[in-house]
């Protein structure tokens, strides 16, 4: 994961630069020693966000807070790309299925995608097309409006396909 290095407070080389304040105010061009001065009276950072511009764009703000942000938020991003896998099995009751189905409702509402898979073991394996149709029935348990993205798919276990939220855009 790339990471962006910040120069903070005495490591911004630049004579001048162009701050923003803790709000997001522009405050103008001015000495660097100056808004130094400006961000140790708040008990704040002086943040150098972009060099490449002359002069710089720095930032007061609170750096520790700001890299716990970025962090918690490529985590996040990192979190919703994962796939949500649901196994059921091929002699797996009425009420374990309704409470599977209850969980997927509540992945597609935060707009997960999720694989579900039949698994078949064993002399399971000769009943593949029932493995196939009982998937089908899984999905009729499913209360949210989803859309198939993978198909279903034979695997050599048993069944699998993706579904994830149905919204306007993708309908």
């Amino acid at each position: 994961m790339f990471e962006k290095k910040y120069r903070l407070n005495n490591q911004i080389k630049a004579r001048e630069v162009r701050v923003i304040d803790e709000e997001g105010k522009n405050l103008g061009v001015m000495p660097t020693s100056q808004a130094l001065a400006l961000a140790y009276k708040k008990n704040l950072d002086l943040v150098e966000i972009t060099e490449r511009t002359s002069p710089p764009v720095a930032k007061i703000m609170n750096f520790g807070k700001f890299l716990y942000q970025q962090k918690r938020a490529v985590k996040k991003e990192k979190k919703r790309k994962e796939l949500k896998i649901i196994r059921i099995g091929f002699k797996e009751g009425e009420k374990d299925l309704e409470t599977k189905a209850k969980k997927i409702d509540e992945f597609l509402k935060e707009g997960e995608k999720i694989r579900i898979e039949i698994r078949l073991k064993g002399r399971e394996k000769k009943f593949f097309d029932l493995g196939q149709k009982k998937l089908l029935s899984f999905l009729e348990k499913i209360s949210q409006e989803y859309r198939i993205i993978q198909e279903i798919r034979k695997a050599s276990t048993g069944w699998n396909l993706v579904i994830d939220k149905k919204t306007a855009k993708n309908a």
